[in-house]
């Protein structure tokens, strides 16, 4: 792995690879959002820090007599902690190169819905997003706006008006799978993509991280822009250097005329 830190090598370097490919996975991860003001979640001080990721799980919510209280305290310190964010520079680059028909797929592990807000149209969300809930038991959908109304308004494990059934974000919780279909979509754009961009993520968790592998093995390119040392040390450029300073200028060398 060839690792830059230079800002303005590594948008010279960045720069020469989107321009020449046509079909780019880019597969992004929390520090994408970071500009957005949303903190990475393992990070120091960032949610996992506060709260522990066991309360987040299936467990924590489903089965007779569970006491799903602290399953929604935990969501309320997510909601606070994602509050209310708008897209950020790296979010309308990202859109930019769909709109000028080079994206293959957006596959995102965030959860903040930031890429469809900036524009972006093919967005596979991995892990689910954490605009929506749902009821286990029937039909019904809210926005998390009005579940986390319910439980600041004193509602501690809001069940569902309809079917009294149980009420869960419709994110994917630790013990869940991800959901087949996006996963398998996923999937096949890095088979299909000529270059895999990844933006702001460690290539941690899995099965998700497992994408620019399959990328690199059918062939394609990969580009990890990420600040530290990412887990896969595979046969990739690693951008050691903020987005916004790099990836950011690049796509706008990019799409320029000429």
């Amino acid at each position: 792995m060839k690792t830059i830190r230079d800002p303005a090598a590594a948008v010279d370097a960045l720069a020469a690879l989107i321009g020449v490919h046509r079909r780019i996975l880019v597969f992004t991860g929390a520090g994408v959002s970071v500009d957005s003001g949303i903190p990475d979640f393992r990070s120091p001080g960032g949610v996992w820090t506060r709260i522990d990721p066991a309360m987040l799980s299936r467990p924590a919510i489903e089965g007779p007599g569970v006491d799903r209280r602290p399953f929604w305290q935990a969501m309320r310190a997510i909601a606070e902690t994602i509050g209310d964010p708008q897209p950020n520079p790296i979010h309308r680059a990202v859109a930019a190169l769909e709109q000028a028909g080079r994206v293959e797929a957006v596959a995102t592990q965030n959860i903040d819905g930031l890429h469809q807000a900036a524009g972006s149209k093919r967005v596979l969300e991995l892990h689910g997003a954490q605009t929506h809930c749902r009821c286990m038991g029937c039909p019904a959908t809210w926005t998390t706006a009005e579940i986390m109304g319910r439980v600041r308004a004193g509602d501690g494990a809001p069940d569902c008006e309809h079917c009294g059934g149980v009420i869960r974000p419709d994110l994917v919780l630790f013990g869940d799978a991800l959901d087949p279909a996006v996963l398998d979509s996923a999937q096949r754009a890095a088979e299909r993509c000529d270059l895999c961009l990844v933006l702001g993520s460690g290539l941690e968790v899995f099965p998700a991280a497992g994408l620019p592998r399959l990328a690199a093995r059918d062939g394609a390119p990969v580009a990890i822009v990420t600040l530290g040392r990412p887990a896969w040390q595979g046969p990739a450029l690693h951008v050691d250097a903020p987005l916004a300073q790099t990836f950011v200028p690049a796509v706008a060398r990019s799409l320029a005329p000429g």
